[in-house]
């Protein structure tokens, strides 16, 4: 099996082209061909991507005169004639930009003949037809088509794709070189493209990948082309620095505005279908019909939601929540409601006093509520709770966690094996992690508070059964667990205190055991990264830090215990592979 073209001669003959793609699709799958595309792709990524995304096709342009050539181009390679045209919006207003056209210029179709895999799975050959009647002056597009084969792409369909999965595959392809290469919403078909360039050592003749999700996702489409707003303007990188500064000033007008957009409950009266008119959203959400009118429409600059309506008409305004916007919801599948009302509640109020931060390494949260963060949330329990929902919010960005290897392994040991969550909020990754392996067994160690409302949530996911419960702190981690976890904690403490908490993970670890340290790592070129910004939240409000991995594996060792390695998850987050300093040799099959 190989993945180069078995002629380069073939690459300016339509029907050997197209012959060509059909072998690719029936020879290959999502696990075997995305090492190929993206090399260095494993572990934990791979299974994500390999898990959400199926590949669904070969794409290629083709040019004939017209309908009855390409018919029978199909006819002589075994494809399907009879599979239906539409229309291809994205790929014609490409074409017209590349070669300076006019979109009308071009009639160009989009149909996708079904071929079948070796174990009888269903794919398909994407074409795109670009009609070029004899002498229609479109013959050197053509040419030129033919031999760069710009739209030639390999395609992978989503499977339920929900907004943070989908922005979370984008993530996953990015870190392994793809690079962003354009995209479109098909309102024909009703679905969104994401296109990427692959790396240059991928090992593959095709040199671009597409993402394609049902629905409309524009909104993760207009991060994806790095726009400002989902109507596709493009961001102006001439402007001048006072207008930069400018824009960056009202970042504290955008964090409250989302913060009241779910705090007022809008995403619950509003929907992604239907645009409804500003009085009636007010009416039902108890809020002011002008004000509210301005408030939407800034949120609709952020994609928030979609104003349609004439624009002169300010007052009879109609808005459409986006799924950016639905994801502040309160009971949104993955909603991030949680996590606007607290970096819009106490820790915005915390930020005003960011000063005091720099000035003296002392958290600014400290200062204005009397006591940490972790004292003042315990005493009050709607923000305990709130803190809780946030964090679990959080969890959900981190869904490969489960098919680490550390953890499969456990789950197919011959003696069942049980996972130590330390710190784990209200069980969410917990949860994640029982609910994907059915044999493994859990122990969740928190505050009193938080034990409670673990234990609801446990038990609605049906894992109640197979879970225990300690309430305490650090210096109770239980002992004879196979798999602990450490997700977002370290983070929160300065590096003395870290110490003393890796040191208690470590007398609590059997011989054989491993600890799975989930954070961000501060990037070592200073390239952008969340992690940079979550370091400056962490001064500012719990006194904390964000960490590079050479200073994490430090303090492991400082606490007797060794770095194995670290791989990426979504958001900019990893997962730091850790065992005792004197443990055997992590590829050791079986535990006791």
């Amino acid at each position: 099996m190989t993945t180069t073209l078995t002629d380069e001669t073939l690459l300016l003959d339509d029907t050997a082209s197209l012959r060509e793609a059909a072998r690719f699709v029936r020879e290959h799958d999502s696990a075997a061909l995305l090492p190929l595309l993206l090399p260095g792709l494993r572990g934990p990524d791979l299974q994500a991507l390999a898990g959400h995304c199926r590949f669904a096709h070969a794409g290629l342009l083709l040019c004939p005169p017209d309908a009855d050539s390409l018919r029978a181009q199909l006819t002589d390679c075994g494809l399907p004639v009879d599979t239906p045209f539409h229309p291809s919006v994205v790929v014609r207003e490409r074409l017209a930009r590349r070669h300076r056209r006019d979109p009308a210029e071009l009639d160009v179709r989009i149909m996708r003949p079904q071929v079948h895999d070796s174990a009888g799975q269903r794919r398909a050959v994407e074409v795109f037809a670009l009609f070029v009647p004899p002498h229609s002056g479109l013959e050197a597009i053509a040419a030129y088509e033919r031999t760069r084969r710009h739209e030639a792409h390999l395609a992978f369909e989503v499977e339920h794709p929900e907004p943070l999965a989908l922005r979370g595959l984008c993530a996953i392809l990015a870190r392994h070189g793809a690079v962003p290469d354009g995209g479109g919403y098909n309102p024909h078909e009703d679905g969104t493209v994401l296109y990427f360039t692959l790396p240059a050592d991928a090992a593959c003749d095709y040199r671009r990948l597409e993402l394609y999700a049902r629905g409309d996702h524009r909104d993760t489409l207009a991060a994806h082309l790095d726009r400002p707003d989902r109507r596709g303007h493009p961001r102006d990188d001439a402007r001048q620095p006072a207008e930069t500064l400018l824009q960056l000033f009202t970042g504290a007008w955008t964090t409250q505005a989302l913060a009241v957009f779910a705090r007022l409950g809008l995403p619950d009266a509003m929907d992604t279908r239907t645009a409804f008119r500003t009085e009636d959203i007010a009416r039902v959400t108890g809020t002011h019909p002008a004000s509210l009118a301005t408030l939407l429409r800034y949120l609709a600059m952020l994609g928030v939601v979609t104003q349609e309506h004439d624009q002169d008409q300010e007052h009879d305004a109609l808005f459409r929540l986006t799924e950016l916007g639905a994801l502040l919801g309160a009971d949104a599948p993955g909603s991030m409601r949680s996590l606007a009302l607290m970096y819009g509640g106490p820790f915005y109020r915390s930020f005003g006093g960011l000063d005091h931060a720099v000035r003296t390494g002392q958290p600014a949260f400290d200062r204005l509520f009397g006591e940490n963060h972790f004292d003042h949330f315990a005493r009050d329990p709607e923000l305990a709770a709130l803190f809780d929902r946030s964090m679990a919010a959080g969890a959900r960005m981190f869904q490969p966690l489960p098919t680490h290897p550390v953890v499969t392994a456990a789950a197919q040991a011959i003696a069942p094996a049980t996972v130590v969550d330390i710190a784990g909020g209200n069980g969410e990754l917990l949860g994640r992690i029982l609910t994907a392996h059915p044999r493994l067994r859990g122990v969740l160690l928190e505050r009193p508070h938080a034990v409670e409302a673990a234990r609801r949530r446990l038990d609605a996911a049906g894992c109640g059964t197979r879970c225990g419960y300690r309430a305490g702190d650090f210096a109770d981690v239980p002992s004879g667990g196979d798999v602990y976890i450490l997700s977002r904690v370290l983070h929160d403490w300065d590096d003395d205190r870290c110490r003393e908490i890796l040191r208690h993970c470590a007398r609590a670890m059997p011989a054989h055991a491993d600890l799975l340290v989930v954070e961000r790592l501060l990037p070592v070129d200073g390239s952008p990264s969340l992690a940079t910004a979550w370091d400056l939240h962490m001064l500012c409000n719990v006194g904390g830090r964000e960490r590079r991995a050479d200073h994490y594996a430090h303090l492991f060792a400082d606490a007797g215990l060794q770095l194995i390695g670290h791989s990426p998850l979504p958001l900019d987050a990893y997962v730091l592979h850790v065992r005792r300093a004197s443990a055997p040799n992590p590829g050791a099959a079986n535990r006791p």
